[in-house]
């Protein structure tokens, strides 16, 4: 079980929007104890509705092409969402199996000890996008609705810089990133985290930046921004890979800010992709 100050009831979970570079709207700061829990022990956050600049500015020197142009996004509807990325004990409850019993992707579950430092049930599940798809049907028949899902490109960086508009959800300085995000490690060495053990982002979500990459829900297309809606954006209608966001734990995450995205193919089962979920209002 998760303690107190992985759930975000520690001082240091609670939201403040008065961070670094405030964003478009400032919405509500979601209130810590109206954190729901559901059957499994999955802890959602209240997001409120709100307005936000969405990608990385020109000012930007480290930004990349498919992070622009940056532009305003309103998220139109509240939603409730994980505290944590899914973990592998949460998936077991779901399904009845480890997530690590499906074959990998890649050799790099084979290197040695790789096994041992990453098949941990408070670690992240890091499963393909379809196999997410299979756990959010499981869960939502077990739940007895229709209510979790992947969150939108646009909802998971709305919630992940939780009304600030830094480079990070922290401010803009690199030197932080140790405070809040696994990451950098190699391959002979390192491997994903017990979640919940790093600083949150002002909202309360603990590892948006580092750990586990996370799946979205959208088709990837590198010049999106271009004409993506205003309003709700739900990405492009069809594509070859979807996007995943955040980073994690290896030196070739190639970046953890808050605006990065990048691409995989949906059937890919590798050892650094997670997911996190997304609990629909009503």
């Amino acid at each position: 079980m998760l303690g107190a100050a992985a759930l975000g009831i520690a001082a240091g979970a609670q939201g403040m929007l008065g961070g670094p570079k405030a964003a478009v709207a400032q919405a509500t700061t979601p209130a810590v104890g109206l954190t729901f829990i559901n059957s499994v022990g999955m802890a959602f956050v209240p997001i409120p509705a709100g307005r936000f600049l969405m990608g990385s500015p020109d000012s930007d020197r480290e930004a990349r092409a498919f992070e622009k142009p940056q532009h305003e996004v309103t998220i139109s509807k509240p939603f409730h969402f994980g505290r944590f990325e899914v973990t592998q004990s949460q998936w077991e409850a779901v399904l009845g199996e480890n997530p690590y019993d499906r074959d990998r992707s890649n050799p790099y579950y084979t290197l040695p000890g790789m096994r041992e430092r990453i098949t941990r049930p408070d670690h992240p599940a890091t499963v393909s996008w379809n196999d997410a798809q299979e756990f959010i049907a499981a869960l939502n028949r077990r739940e007895g609705g229709d209510r979790y899902r992947l969150p939108t490109e646009a909802e998971w960086e709305y919630a992940a810089r939780a009304g600030t508009q830094s480079r990070y959800s922290f401010g803009d300085d690199d030197a932080d990133l140790g405070r809040h995000a696994w990451f950098g490690e190699d391959f002979n060495t390192g491997g994903t985290h017990p979640v919940g053990r790093k600083e949150p982002n002002p909202w309360g979500l603990f590892d948006i930046h580092g750990n586990a990459w996370e799946w979205v829900q959208d088709w990837y297309d590198p010049n999106a921004y271009a004409s993506s809606p205003s309003i709700d954006p739900q990405g492009p209608e069809s594509g070859r890979h979807r996007v995943v966001r955040g980073g994690s734990w290896h030196a070739t995450a190639t970046s953890w800010r808050s605006a990065f995205r990048r691409d995989y193919d949906p059937d890919y089962r590798g050892i650094s992709i997670g997911f996190r979920l997304l609990r629909t209002a009503q």
